[in-house]
């Protein structure tokens, strides 16, 4: 087993993580887990073709080898925060960080944090929706890297980076699961590093 240390934002101490040794995806395991992942039509409505995370999570090789897969890019990065985006964002962030020994902030609709938060709109393809996070939870200089389990047009990843940045955070990169490249959302994103594992032709 190999040994992962992380340190205690504010503290001198140190703790101790034991996680067998991580390792990018081989082009097998990509194929493998791209097999896994659900297609569901006609879901949220008609003419989508939605891609299921939850049967990756069910698969305990799977699950585990996506967050190794994260933690061996990021853990020699200095990452400060891993920041989830709701909702699944949080399943993947809080393993992540868990695993880095690094703090968690989850990012949130309008209303379901009960501290006090800074918030940013965004705009839906029918009127605009608001993402928050505490206020504190992200300091100004803090290396952040903000996770979610899919990227499609771009648009709530581009907003989980402007809150992040809103209070001086320092997006590192954005990381996701599954990309649908045919909708351009790392164009939304522009100069801010994408990183994905698994893509999908179509929408």
């Amino acid at each position: 087993q190999k040994e992962s240390f992380g340190k205690l934002r504010g503290s001198s101490q140190f703790f101790l993580i034991f996680c067998t040794e991580t390792m990018p995806l081989t082009e097998h395991e990509i194929d493998k887990i791209r097999g896994i992942i659900r297609a569901i039509p006609n879901f949220p409505k008609p003419g989508i073709l939605f891609r299921d995370v939850t049967t990756l999570l069910l698969d305990v090789w799977a699950f585990r080898r996506v967050t190794d897969a994260f933690v061996e890019r990021y853990k020699e990065k200095h990452i400060d925060v891993i920041a989830g985006v709701e909702a699944r964002g949080f399943i993947f962030g809080a393993a992540v960080a868990y695993a880095l020994g690094v703090p968690f902030v989850p990012l949130r609709k309008k209303g379901k944090l009960p501290g006090k938060c800074v918030s940013t709109a965004y705009d839906l393809e029918y009127g605009t929706d608001i993402i928050e996070m505490h206020e504190g939870a992200v300091l100004p200089g803090h290396r952040v890297v903000v996770l979610d389990d899919l990227i499609a047009t771009g648009g709530t990843l581009e907003a989980a980076c402007a809150l992040v940045e809103k209070v001086g955070g320092v997006v590192e990169e954005c990381g996701c699961v599954v990309e649908l490249p045919d909708l351009k959302g790392r164009t939304r994103l522009g100069s801010r590093t994408v990183f994905t594992m698994i893509s999908y032709e179509g929408h």
